[in-house]
């Protein structure tokens, strides 16, 4: 389990940046670096997307660098 840890006001050093997680939408293309091109077809929340390849249905845990909006 990975847990960001607390800034503290004292700190001489800047606190991290927020990071924003692409967010995908039923129909959308996108290219994956393993399996290729494909087609969001489900959507759970912030959690996973479901992406039809072609010849295959994969379940992809977001948030993912290997993942691409086309």
């Amino acid at each position: 389990m990975v847990t960001s840890r607390r800034h503290l006001a004292s700190s001489p050093f800047a606190p991290p940046a927020d990071v924003e997680h692409p967010t995908y939408s039923v129909g959308e293309r996108v290219c994956h670096d393993t399996y290729g091109l494909g087609r969001v077809t489900s959507v759970e929340s912030t959690v996973a997307v479901s992406i039809d390849f072609g010849g295959f249905t994969r379940r992809v845990t977001l948030p993912t660098p290997r993942l691409f909006h086309l």
